[in-house]
């Protein structure tokens, strides 16, 4: 008996590291990019963005959790424009802050979640004419800490933040194609 404990014992702790060697070698850095050519000119579609009030129609997050508390302050929409949330554990706490507003072809933001796992990101969304199309592109890279590799060895990071970014981009897609 005591012989079966502790080969187990052995095979857990074998898990164990391989896990954490696994994690150790991941990437420091992550970034997630997803596009989709909107056939609206980007002036339609920028102030979509550019305007945290105006995310509720389109961002993928916001209707995870009917009771999220937002917060809103600094300038109206564009540059120094900030959102923060406090929602169920769908949708996390943090807030966010537009850095860059280059109308209507470029808004970088500073992303800080703070529940249910802290994380200080960068998104950005481009908007580059294609004809009478306008490619969008939604972007988010930062640093990835020991925790964000370790779950990066069980969970794929790109594939799972990806798919909301392609809901997000099909919402202003939809919103903006009328």
């Amino acid at each position: 008996m005591l012989k079966a404990i502790a080969i187990f014992v052995v095979v857990i702790a074998v898990g164990i590291a391989a896990v954490l060697v696994l994690a150790l070698t991941k990437p420091d850095t992550f970034r997630v990019e997803r596009r989709l050519a909107v056939k609206a000119p980007a002036e339609a579609i920028y102030p979509l963005v550019a305007d945290f009030h105006r995310w509720t129609g389109w961002s993928p997050y916001e209707g995870r959790d009917p009771a999220m508390k937002r917060t809103f302050g600094g300038a109206e929409q564009g540059k120094g424009a900030t959102y923060a949330w406090d929602g169920n554990n769908n949708v996390g706490a943090g807030h966010m802050e537009i850095l860059e507003a280059n109308a209507p072809s470029k808004l970088r933001i500073k992303l800080d979640f703070e529940r249910p796992f802290e994380g200080h990101d960068t998104a950005e969304f481009t908007f580059v004419p294609q004809g009478d199309a306008t490619l969008v592109t939604w972007t988010m890279y930062g640093p990835a800490p020991f925790l964000s590799k370790l779950m990066q060895v069980f969970i794929n990071m790109d594939s799972m933040i990806g798919k909301d970014f392609e809901a997000g981009l099909a919402s202003l897609k939809k919103l903006t194609e009328k």
